[in-house]
Protein backbone atom coordinates (compact mmCIF):
# COMPACT_ATOMS: atom_id res chain seq x y z
CA UNK A 1 0.00 0.00 0.00
CA UNK A 2 1.02 3.61 -0.35
CA UNK A 3 3.23 5.28 2.26
CA UNK A 4 0.44 7.72 3.19
CA UNK A 5 -2.66 6.96 1.09
CA UNK A 6 -4.74 10.13 0.95
CA UNK A 7 -7.99 8.28 1.65
CA UNK A 8 -6.57 6.99 4.95
CA UNK A 9 -4.86 10.29 5.78
CA UNK A 10 -8.20 12.04 5.21
CA UNK A 11 -9.91 9.64 7.64
CA UNK A 12 -7.34 10.44 10.32
CA UNK A 13 -7.63 14.21 9.77
CA UNK A 14 -11.43 14.08 9.77
CA UNK A 15 -11.34 12.34 13.15
CA UNK A 16 -8.52 14.48 14.57
CA UNK A 17 -10.37 17.77 13.97
CA UNK A 18 -13.27 16.46 16.06
CA UNK A 19 -10.94 15.92 19.02
CA UNK A 20 -8.20 18.57 18.69
CA UNK A 21 -8.40 22.25 17.63
CA UNK A 22 -7.23 22.71 14.03
CA UNK A 23 -4.74 25.36 15.12
CA UNK A 24 -2.91 22.65 17.07
CA UNK A 25 -2.71 20.08 14.25
CA UNK A 26 0.16 19.59 11.83
CA UNK A 27 -0.03 17.28 8.82
CA UNK A 28 2.90 14.91 8.33
CA UNK A 29 4.27 14.80 4.79
CA UNK A 30 6.31 11.72 3.84
CA UNK A 31 9.40 12.34 1.75
CA UNK A 32 10.31 8.74 1.01
CA UNK A 33 9.06 5.47 -0.42
CA UNK A 34 9.15 1.76 0.30
CA UNK A 35 10.53 -1.03 -1.87
CA UNK A 36 8.76 -4.24 -0.81
CA UNK A 37 10.00 -7.71 -1.76
CA UNK A 38 7.09 -10.00 -2.62
CA UNK A 39 5.31 -12.06 -1.54
CA UNK A 40 4.58 -10.11 1.62
CA UNK A 41 4.50 -12.20 4.79
CA UNK A 42 3.27 -10.36 7.88
CA UNK A 43 5.95 -10.21 10.55
CA UNK A 44 8.66 -11.46 8.17
CA UNK A 45 8.83 -9.24 5.09
CA UNK A 46 10.67 -5.94 5.52
CA UNK A 47 10.67 -3.08 3.06
CA UNK A 48 13.67 -0.96 2.15
CA UNK A 49 13.15 2.76 2.67
CA UNK A 50 14.10 4.71 -0.46
CA UNK A 51 14.01 8.31 -1.63
CA UNK A 52 11.53 9.52 -4.23
CA UNK A 53 14.25 10.13 -6.81
CA UNK A 54 15.74 6.72 -6.01
CA UNK A 55 12.34 5.15 -6.72
CA UNK A 56 12.30 6.67 -10.20
CA UNK A 57 15.89 5.51 -10.78
CA UNK A 58 14.94 1.95 -9.76
CA UNK A 59 11.96 2.02 -12.12
CA UNK A 60 14.13 3.26 -14.99
CA UNK A 61 16.90 0.75 -14.30
CA UNK A 62 14.40 -2.12 -14.35
CA UNK A 63 12.23 -0.93 -17.22
CA UNK A 64 9.23 -0.62 -14.90
CA UNK A 65 6.20 1.46 -15.81
CA UNK A 66 5.12 3.85 -13.05
CA UNK A 67 1.39 3.86 -12.33
CA UNK A 68 -0.73 6.21 -10.21
CA UNK A 69 -3.31 4.86 -7.78
CA UNK A 70 -6.26 7.27 -7.88
CA UNK A 71 -7.69 6.17 -4.52
CA UNK A 72 -4.40 6.47 -2.63
CA UNK A 73 -3.23 9.37 -4.85
CA UNK A 74 0.22 7.77 -4.92
CA UNK A 75 2.61 6.45 -7.56
CA UNK A 76 3.79 2.85 -7.58
CA UNK A 77 5.44 0.24 -9.79
CA UNK A 78 6.53 -3.38 -9.83
CA UNK A 79 9.77 -4.95 -11.00
CA UNK A 80 11.77 -8.16 -10.72
CA UNK A 81 15.44 -8.23 -9.63
CA UNK A 82 17.51 -11.34 -8.94
CA UNK A 83 14.37 -13.44 -9.30
CA UNK A 84 12.53 -11.50 -6.56
CA UNK A 85 9.38 -9.53 -7.33
CA UNK A 86 9.18 -6.04 -5.83
CA UNK A 87 6.45 -3.46 -5.34
CA UNK A 88 7.48 0.15 -4.81
CA UNK A 89 5.31 2.96 -3.46
CA UNK A 90 6.69 6.48 -3.20
CA UNK A 91 5.73 10.16 -3.31
CA UNK A 92 5.78 12.55 -6.24
CA UNK A 93 4.49 16.09 -6.84
CA UNK A 94 0.97 14.78 -7.53
CA UNK A 95 0.75 12.91 -4.23
CA UNK A 96 2.30 15.77 -2.28
CA UNK A 97 0.03 18.30 -3.96
CA UNK A 98 -2.99 16.28 -2.83
CA UNK A 99 -1.70 16.31 0.74
CA UNK A 100 -1.09 20.06 0.53
CA UNK A 101 -4.71 20.48 -0.60
CA UNK A 102 -5.92 18.43 2.38
CA UNK A 103 -3.91 20.69 4.69
CA UNK A 104 -5.59 23.76 3.17
CA UNK A 105 -9.06 22.19 3.15
CA UNK A 106 -8.96 21.55 6.89
CA UNK A 107 -7.12 24.75 7.83
CA UNK A 108 -4.49 22.97 9.90
CA UNK A 109 -1.70 24.78 11.74
CA UNK A 110 1.16 23.50 9.64
CA UNK A 111 2.93 20.65 7.92
CA UNK A 112 6.07 18.75 8.82
CA UNK A 113 8.22 16.40 6.77
CA UNK A 114 9.25 12.87 7.61
CA UNK A 115 12.74 12.21 6.25
CA UNK A 116 13.76 15.66 5.14
CA UNK A 117 17.31 14.53 4.35
CA UNK A 118 16.36 12.82 1.07
CA UNK A 119 16.67 15.45 -1.65
CA UNK A 120 13.51 15.85 -3.71
CA UNK A 121 13.81 19.24 -5.40
CA UNK A 122 10.39 19.02 -7.10
CA UNK A 123 8.78 19.03 -3.65
CA UNK A 124 10.40 22.33 -2.70
CA UNK A 125 9.42 23.91 -6.02
CA UNK A 126 5.81 22.78 -5.49
CA UNK A 127 5.79 23.91 -1.86
CA UNK A 128 7.08 27.37 -2.77
CA UNK A 129 4.56 27.70 -5.61
CA UNK A 130 1.63 26.79 -3.32
CA UNK A 131 2.45 28.63 -0.11
CA UNK A 132 3.96 31.83 1.22
CA UNK A 133 6.90 30.42 3.18
CA UNK A 134 7.97 32.54 6.14
CA UNK A 135 11.57 31.96 7.19
CA UNK A 136 12.43 32.93 10.75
Amino acid sequence: MAVAPINKVRQVVEYAVTQIPRNKLDLGIPNYGYDWPLPYVQGETAATTIGNIEAIEIAAANGAQIFFDETAQSPYFNYVADGIRHEVWFEDVRSMNTKFSLFEEFGLRGMGYWQIMRLFLANWVLLESRFNIIKD
